[in-house]
């Protein structure tokens, strides 16, 4: 028997449906030819934004959307003009970011919606460029941002679990997601009131953890699905990688391969959605380097399209910078780097290119895809067919598959014989031709260059001051504090401190045998000092945050001294009862002495958050002033540089090469670009970042910039480069396909916009640069990649003089591949699918 009050809410959330929803499909009709027919329902046009099962329908059109997630604090307001513009040059029509709590309440009560947090700004410069957007309010966001983007104090409210039906956590949760929406409102950012914001999305990943609440965690669901309605933003809401998303909000998918992993909308009248496709991962330092190819992003994204879906966002489009003490636990300063604008705002080819291209390809069967009925064919053991045909029209596109991940296929469909390339889409908008196949890269590619610059390192000196390890340090408890709750997110920092009475019958006899400092720590690194002497430093990793610092150190009859600096690498940002996770030393015990293992933990220790130089803000100019600064040494732990240098030459983005150095934080004009770590070798006996950006809007003529170095690195070979992709370069068959750029749809039928569509090289210059010169080019069976291409076996002798006619002094080139431009060459390829591989040097 159903309870009257769950018959009023299943009635209340179906009201609700209808409003945001034009579930019944009979109703619709069209009204164009070319696949933006207007969506009525009883015969009035949908205005606002609804869905069906097909898609979102926005102002009554339906809408294939192709989203990039750019996050506003992941970069500086000066960026944002440039980056959604880029992102709308490559084929996207969407925004989406996460909202950032702890970066908009670091102190409860107290908001800041100023400078990189300009929320509102980032909302508008979107709308400007007449983009949609997808704001994600979380709050809890996850993202490998700080304590998944909620606020330390919050930790601190009596009685809290974080992400529970806890009344505590509901309030602060309801009270901030009140304030962003109505925020949002009172700036008609929503795209009922004529504003960009399509869709709003409450809470984050939550099916993941949701078990470990047991019912509190179901009813927890329940709740945020009514909070997010009750807010009235007359826009859908989403809950991703929630199952159990309480009607009408759609739940979503997040992952690589959405098209074969997702299971689908909770119910029939919803729309697929794919809220993140993972453009690489997120490294933590420690790691290798991460790469997805544009391939495997382009076929997933076909592949999810040709299976009903309807939205797909990247995450990241644009990663950008982890400034400041801002990423999570080992999280890396630079931020999902391999998306199609990498950390810097430029286009990273060819994945930029490669996914403008699907989209175009996508863009062209709009009307199949929406008004079409599929049927899925089996054209061989590992190949298929998904056809989009309007019934009644002549409105049909075809996705051809091969799922061979090793060999390409020949496949027969329609009479034509198509071949696939290994575990590739082939896209026919018209079931004829094929205008796009997500192997075959017709798109240029690129190379990043690190540029010394003369300007910025001429003169570029340091100075250096060193801290003192603390003696005997106040606030004095029986054992080591917490560290999460003694720093209180301030700084990264703390100091313990201890002394110990010995005696000459407690030291080892032997001069050769030395007492060892044992610290077991929850986490995440410990630099431990004796009598003033450095003796160490261990930490944990992402995997395990917990390890043992282990150090022979040297103690002395009478009073000895320990002092333990804990640090942190951010706050963890992902798992159930976050509020109880914990970090800092734990046992703390001296092995090897004559009389036994001595334990101190409950020794009693002084305590201070954070170091004498935060304190001073030697990374100001100001308060560099407060110390006196020397020449450099050889190097040492826990010291300070500081130097100066003049902003480099140009306007391409800046950064400094951490060459030599250790672990800390880099500091310029005052501002903290993020934290390095560059003795944590991945197992490629690398670091995992060495370059770390500074923003231009970061500098003056003459710039002060500070490090603090934790582990005894030497600045010497430290310098500040310029970054460009000036290295542009084309490697296209003959078997590649047209670019889908340069088809069209008019009157309901495929056409070509240009007479010849045999294969083309095709390159530009970023900017307003041009190709100055011809660093490869070979017609033949040329091998390698971007930056180190190689002649094969054959090659036409006169490729680099054709491919300088065509493109020397231009800002741009199109070179064709047929007889024509290479008549006079002397083929010897005559039995070979020729290449034509080529780089060019842009300035």
């Amino acid at each position: 028997m159903v309870e009257p009050r769950r018959l009023l809410l299943i009635f209340f959330l179906s009201t609700l449906l209808i409003a945001y929803s034009n579930a019944n499909v009979e109703e619709i009709q069209k009204d164009t030819e070319e696949g933006d027919e207007e969506v009525k329902v009883g015969g009035q046009k949908a205005l606002g934004v609804t869905y069906d099962a097909r898609s979102l329908i926005i102002n009554g059109k339906r809408e294939l959307l192709f989203s990039g997630a750019i996050h506003y604090p992941r970069s500086t307001p000066d960026m944002w003009p440039d980056l959604i513009k880029k992102a709308k040059q490559g084929g996207i029509n969407a925004i989406e970011t996460y909202v950032f709590w702890n970066g908009h309440e670091p102190v409860e009560g107290q908001y800041n919606f100023e400078g990189e947090f300009d929320l509102v700004k980032f909302i508008k410069l979107i709308h400007e460029h007449k983009l949609y957007a997808v704001v994600r309010v979380g709050p809890f966001i996850q993202a490998e941002w700080n304590h998944g983007g909620l606020p330390y104090w919050l930790r601190e409210v009596p009685g809290i679990i974080f992400r529970s039906d806890n009344e505590p956590f509901k309030k602060h949760m309801k009270r901030f997601v009140t304030l962003i929406v109505d925020k949002l409102k009172q700036e008609k950012l929503f795209a009922p009131q004529g504003g960009p914001i399509i869709l709003a999305q409450i809470e984050n990943e939550y099916n993941t953890i949701q078990r470990a609440f047991r019912e509190k965690g179901d009813s927890y669901v329940q709740w945020a699905g009514k909070l997010a309605l009750s807010l009235n933003a007359n826009v859908p809401w989403i809950m991703c990688k929630q199952r159990d998303a309480p009607d009408p909000i759609i739940n979503t998918c997040n992952g690589r391969h959405c098209g074969d992993t997702f299971y689908g909308p909770n119910k029939r009248n919803k729309p697929a959605l794919w809220t993140e496709n993972w453009t690489a991962q997120y490294r933590v330092f420690g790691d290798p380097p991460s790469q997805r190819s544009a391939e495997d992003l382009a076929y997933s994204v076909a592949r999810f399209f040709s299976k009903n879906g309807s939205m797909v966002n990247y995450y990241m489009y644009y990663g950008g910078t982890n400034f400041g003490r801002t990423s999570a636990s080992f999280t890396t300063t630079r931020y999902y780097d391999e998306g199609p604008l990498d950390e810097f705002g430029l286009q990273r080819e060819p994945k930029w290119g490669h996914l403008k291209d699907v989209h175009r390809a996508l863009s062209l069967c709009k009307r199949a895809l929406f008004w079409g009925v599929p049927t899925t064919l089996k054209l061989g053991p590992d190949q298929q067919a998904i056809v989009w045909q309007q019934p009644g029209t002549s409105a049909c596109a075809a996705f051809l598959a091969n799922n061979n991940t090793r060999l390409a296929q020949h496949v027969n469909f329609r009479g034509q014989d198509i071949r696939l390339p290994a575990r590739s889409i082939s896209v026919l908008p018209d079931c004829k031709t094929v205008v796009f196949n997500t192997q075959l890269v017709t798109t240029q590619h690129n190379s990043r260059n690190f540029v010394r610059s003369e300007i910025a390192n001429k003169n570029f000196n340091w100075e250096m001051y060193r801290e003192v390890p603390p003696v005997g340090l106040g606030f004095k408890f029986d054992v080591p504090r917490e560290l999460f709750h003694l720093t209180k997110d301030t700084t990264d920092y703390a100091w313990y401190t201890t002394s110990l009475l010995l005696g000459r019958r407690d030291l080892p006899m032997k001069k050769n045998v030395r007492p060892v400092l044992r610290v077991a720590s929850l986490g995440h690194g410990i630099h431990a000092y004796v009598n003033g002497e450095y003796a160490g430093s261990a930490h944990g990793s992402k995997v395990e945050k917990s390890f043992v610092l282990q150090r022979a150190v040297s103690l002395k009859e009478g009073e000895n001294h320990i002092a333990l600096l804990g640090y942190l690498v951010g706050l963890p940002d992902s798992g159930a009862y976050m509020e109880k996770r914990f970090a800092g030393p734990r046992s703390i015990t001296i092995l090897g002495l004559n009389t036994g293992t001595l334990d101190i933990s409950q020794n009693g220790w002084g305590h201070q958050v954070g170091i004498d130089g935060e304190k001073k803000k030697l990374f100001t100019e100001e308060g560099s002033k407060s110390v006196q600064w020397t020449k450099p040494d050889q190097g040492g732990p826990l010291t300070w540089y500081k130097g100066y240098f003049d902003a480099p030459e140009g306007d391409n983005p800046v950064a400094i090469v951490m060459t030599g150095m250790g672990k800390g934080m880099v500091w310029v004009n005052g501002r903290s670009i993020g934290r390095y770590w560059n003795n944590y070798l991945s197992p490629l006996k690398k670091p995992t970042q060495s370059e770390y950006h500074i923003p231009r809007a970061y500098l003056k003529p003459k710039n002060l910039i500070v490090l603090l170095e934790e582990e005894g690195g030497n600045p010497k070979d430290v310098h500040i480069v310029t970054v460009n992709r000036d290295t542009i370069c084309s490697a296209v068959s003959e078997i590649h396909p047209p670019s889908p750029r340069l088809f069209e749809t008019k009157n309901g039928s495929l056409q070509a916009k240009v007479n010849d569509l045999k294969p083309r090289a095709e390159l530009k210059c970023p900017g307003k640069k041009q190709i100055v010169a011809v660093e490869f080019a070979s017609y033949g069976d040329p091998f390698g990649a971007c930056g180190a291409y190689f002649i094969g076996n054959c090659t036409a002798p006169e490729s680099k003089q054709v491919v300088e006619k065509y493109c020397l002094g231009k800002p741009s080139c199109q070179i064709p591949l047929d007889s024509i431009p290479f008549s006079n060459q002397n083929d010897a390829c005559t039995h070979l699918r020729k290449t034509l591989a080529v780089q060019l040097k842009c300035a």
